[in-house]
């Protein structure tokens, strides 16, 4: 039992600091989905300083020109769109919200990770730009309040006072709000932004793996920003930038940091465990020196002392070791469970805490080594013991 419940101890701890290290990390990154991890994003502000003649204070708005001067002056960045944000009210016959309309690119899907679903219809495409065509991609939170059981895909709902067609609907969780709406930024700059300036912009980066790399890309955005709005670029309040993949970078610094700590931790939880294998097996072939020599007496070989001893250190092992590793995955899992009803139970949807897995090559590893080194430890004695004779071993006390 002393043998069984070191083992257990070992399997079941490493599991739990594994488990706990793993759904840590899944959980915090499960929150980075919110959109692509090279994903930049950009909001004009209104300038605090002075700038070549020009006063302070004047509001500062982006226009397509801006896009363009990103597109050719950094070389880094991929799709990009700009964002033209009104609040909207929505109407299906006598149902009726007020929602945030976006007016984007199609690449907006996939820096935000919007999903659409098999069935749900598809987002707009470069034909609705071109063609300035009056298309919409609800969230599922609006088909669930305007059209209740029946499906939005193909309906005609009232944005303002223009009529749009539902082309596709959005799963993806919202953590905040009511829910969104999104349009052709074409038809948004027609309809509803009759100035053409907007108040943001999104892009994705490419090849910055570094945070180094992408500091550099940050200043040179706000240089390149700074240039064609005419403001300082030391002027924290004129542009304000949100880079995901410097943020994912330094998160996954942090995690690679903890989990040298958990397999410090769990490596000197095994080695406790082989130590207490070790030596629990050495003392109970001690005590049984006696046993043995009367084994001998009676005609027993010593390869079959051997075997036994062998045998029983390999069985004690195995089962306690499969008991320990059920347990630290029950309650890995069961953390899980709690976390995950927890999450869906708050608005924003968030979980610390998310799939808590352990490759299993770990577990069977280290149960790999308990065993070995219990039979190492069974073995060495046992050995001695079938060497000396059988009125010897008799006399051992």
């Amino acid at each position: 039992m002393l043998t069984g419940l070191s083992v257990s101890w070992g399997i079941f701890i490493l599991i739990v600091l594994l488990g706990a290290g793993n759904g840590l990390k899944n959980g915090v990154m499960s929150n980075f989905s919110e959109r692509a991890a090279n994903t930049v994003q950009i909001w004009s502000g209104r300038s605090s300083m002075p700038y070549k003649g020009l006063k302070s204070g004047r509001s500062l708005n982006f226009a397509e020109k801006q896009i363009v001067d990103v597109d050719e002056s950094l070389d880094e960045t991929g799709g990009k769109t700009g964002v033209v944000e009104k609040n909207m009210t929505i109407t299906y016959h006598n149902e009726y919200g007020s929602y945030n309309v976006y007016g984007v690119n199609p690449v907006y899907q996939d820096i935000f990770n919007l999903k659409i679903e098999n069935g749900g219809g598809r987002f707009m495409n470069d034909l609705d730009l071109k063609n300035q065509n009056k298309v919409i991609v609800i969230d599922r939170k609006i088909e669930e309040v305007l059209f209740k059981t029946e499906s939005a895909l193909g309906k005609y709902v009232q944005v303002g006072k223009v009529m749009f067609k539902v082309v596709g609907i959005n799963s993806k969780k919202e953590r905040y709000g009511e829910g969104s709406a999104y349009i052709p930024f074409t038809t948004a700059q027609s309809i509803f932004n009759p100035n053409k300036k907007f108040y943001s912009i999104a892009m994705q980066v490419n090849g910055l793996k570094t945070k180094d790399a992408n500091d550099k890309f940050n200043d040179k955005l706000k240089q390149t920003m700074s240039q064609s709005l005419r403001f300082d670029p030391t002027d924290t309040q004129a542009l304000y930038l949100y880079n995901a993949q410097r943020d994912y970078i330094e998160t996954m610094k942090i995690f690679g940091g903890i989990t040298i700590f958990v397999s410090i931790i769990g490596i000197f939880t095994l080695i406790a465990g082989i130590v207490g294998v070790s030596n629990i097996m050495l003392m109970s072939v001690k005590e049984r020196t006696r046993e043995i020599g009367i084994r001998k007496a009676i005609g027993a070989s010593p390869a079959s002392i051997l075997r036994s001893v062998i045998i029983e250190s390999i069985l004690i092992t195995t089962i306690f070791g499969y008991i320990g590793m059920v347990m630290g995955v029950g309650l890995t899992e069961l953390v899980n469970i709690i976390m995950q009803q927890s999450a869906a139970q708050s608005d924003t949807g968030m979980s610390v805490f998310k799939d808590p897995t352990v490759q299993l090559s770990y577990v069977f590893i280290s149960t790999a080594i308990l065993i070995i080194s219990g039979v190492i430890a069974g073995y060495m004695p046992a050995r001695r013991a079938v060497r000396i004779k059988p009125i010897e071993a008799m006399r051992e006390e």
